[in-house]
């Protein structure tokens, strides 16, 4: 499994930290950084050095363990006044993916819960400290289930088109989009990959065509503007993404470009999935419009290895995500089963087994 983070417990001479594949140094450096800090944690997260909404959840309630974890505070009201920055900074990183959220309020809640009980500071390091380890368990766990339920729709044989990256690198292990790609392939069906190179980052080029070689995948990099070409030539039978936001109704904001992807699948008569684990559903966010959408530095659009590739003074936009409404997307996979249209009605149920 591909180490993308994990919790280092303190020893004698070093504090507790966490260690994080630099994912912004691949495909061509395998290098660690860690974090010992909230703070460094909230720049790793916010320098893409980890990334994918799965992988930033945990991440995040990694962070807000970790600054309790190392607190000096000596009683609660100090405590409690540390842990709202922690939250704050944390939370300030990047705004697209619920997860980061949802990780945060995880061991928030758990604090508040414990610090209004007045429990000893010592215990609640402890048990914010294990839940942080906890959800990194469950989220492996969890994408497993995932896997195996959308593997059961894909076809026995042939290419499979996904975008961005939400595999290992994107989760702590395992993935969401390319879990369901494994654990088809786990099954015996025989199934490649064609990798959209995902523009102006290139998860697809630089991550997922790393991951997926490193597992003996079959996998084929095609440049963004390649999708219609090789669905009209009738070479791809299924496109299954990942999410960084799921809607009440179903609407997905997932990395610029998906939206694309998925009215080119629909032309086509492609089947278009989401795969996500549930947490990344959100239910106070009631439709696609209501997604805040990150703004990149167009930095990463003009220039190439560091290397400026347009004009200077042009103009450039940079949103890192776009939204993909719920008309276009056959299906989203979670670990709480299969959700089909309407996704009100079928995220509604989900959300109480």
């Amino acid at each position: 499994m591909i180490p993308t983070l994990e919790w280092t417990p303190a020893g004698v001479n070093f504090p507790a930290s966490i260690r994080f594949l630099d994912q912004t140094k691949l495909p061509h450096e395998e290098t660690y950084v860690l974090a010992t800090t909230y703070d460094e944690v909230a720049t790793v997260i916010r320098d893409m050095i980890v990334r994918g909404a799965m992988a930033i959840g945990v991440s995040a309630a990694m962070g807000v363990a970790l600054g309790i974890d190392r607190s000096t505070a000596t009683d609660i009201p100090t405590l409690n006044k540390e842990v709202a920055v922690i939250c704050d900074t944390l939370a300030a990183t990047r705004p697209t993916a619920v997860n980061l959220f949802w990780g945060i309020a995880q061991v928030r809640d758990l604090y508040n819960q414990l610090a209004a009980a007045n429990t000893p500071i010592p215990e609640i390091k402890k048990q914010v400290v294990a839940l942080a380890q906890r959800l990194y368990d469950e989220d492996i766990a969890n994408l497993r289930i995932l896997g195996a339920y959308g593997a059961a729709l894909l076809p026995d044989s042939g290419t499979i088109l996904t975008h961005c990256n939400a595999g290992a690198l994107a989760a702590c292990g395992y993935g969401s989009a390319l879990g369901v790609i494994r654990a088809a392939i786990e099954a015996g069906k025989k199934i490649d990959v064609f990798a959209d190179e995902t523009r102006p980052f290139n998860q697809g080029t630089r991550l997922t065509a790393w991951e997926l070689l490193k597992d003996n995948i079959p996998t084929t990099l095609i440049c963004d503007n390649m999708a219609g070409y090789f669905m009209g030539q009738g070479r791809i039978k299924a496109v299954i993404v990942g999410a960084d936001r799921i809607a009440a109704n179903g609407d997905t904001a997932n990395k610029i470009g998906t939206y694309s992807v998925a009215i080119l699948a629909k032309e086509h008569g492609i089947p278009f999935y989401v795969a996500a684990p549930f947490n990344t559903i959100d239910p106070a966010t009631p439709n696609g419009a209501a997604i805040p959408i990150e703004q990149r530095s167009a930095r990463e659009v003009t220039h190439v290895n560091g290397v400026q590739v347009t004009p200077t003074g042009v103009g450039i936009q940079n949103p890192a995500f776009d939204v993909t409404p719920a008309k276009y997307i056959t299906a989203i996979i979670t670990e709480r089963g299969v959700l089909r249209a309407p996704f009100t009605d079928s995220i509604a149920k989900a959300a109480t087994n």
